[in-house]
């Protein structure tokens, strides 16, 4: 399945009943250079637009929040120690987390590569 993106600015690799999630580019550009990442617990579950993770930047701290309803199955450890990862490799390396998918209908309501970048002109 092609990546879809949520109007939070999270993108989502959806495969079978689980979804990798990030944020994307745009999103970490209007951050800076991101110094802390405060992610779930395995094992969280979180209903679609709970906050369940942190980004902090050197400009502000932004809450991230669930584009689906779900179950965390794995985070990046690897941003624990290289928050900055984010920045460099946003939508590839730098994912936040990984989560089951309890009600596969939420995905109608997130937007394709496409749409995602014309909701992004619209807003700036």
């Amino acid at each position: 399945m092609a990546r879809q993106y949520s109007r939070e600015h999270e993108w989502l690799d959806v495969e079978g009943d689980t979804a990798l999630v990030g944020i994307t580019e745009f999103a970490q550009e209007q951050l800076g250079d991101i110094v802390f990442i405060d992610l779930p617990e395995v094992g969280a579950e979180f209903d679609k637009g709970d906050d369940i993770a942190v980004v902090e930047s050197v400009k502000a701290a932004s809450d991230v929040y669930a584009p689906l309803t779900g179950e965390v199955i794995e985070i990046n450890d690897l941003l624990a120690d290289e928050p900055a990862t984010v920045n460099a490799s946003a939508e590839a390396d730098g994912w936040f987390f990984k989560m089951s998918i309890s009600d596969k209908s939420e995905l109608d309501e997130l937007m394709t590569a496409d749409e995602y970048k014309t909701f992004i002109e619209s807003e700036s």
